[in-house]
């Protein structure tokens, strides 16, 4: 296998894992959501993100790194969906 299939593989099974945890406990949707509009009206600065991260990880059973540099692919597309989702949900209003 080649370094990009490895990596390819390796977030492919870490995508896995979290949906997974997600379809297990489907609240963890609903309780981000909320976190992510909360903090969110504060516009979405790298601080801000972080900050959702960090409130994710304290209130459900997803673990997201407090440090953004060791935020795997699956943390990272997590998070920017929750943007995407609230500022679509925002512009609707």
């Amino acid at each position: 296998m080649s370094g990009s299939e490895i990596q390819k593989t390796r977030v492919i099974n870490e995508l896995r894992d979290f949906i997974r945890k997600l379809l297990q406990d489907p609240k963890i949707l609903e309780q981000s959501l909320v976190i992510a509009r909360q903090q969110l009206t504060e516009g979405n600065s790298p601080a801000t993100m972080a900050r959702i991260a960090n409130e994710i990880s304290d209130t459900t059973s997803v673990h997201i790194p407090e440090d953004p540099a060791e935020h795997s692919e699956a943390d990272k597309l997590f998070l920017e969906l929750l943007r995407e989702v609230v500022q679509e949900e925002q512009a609707l209003y």
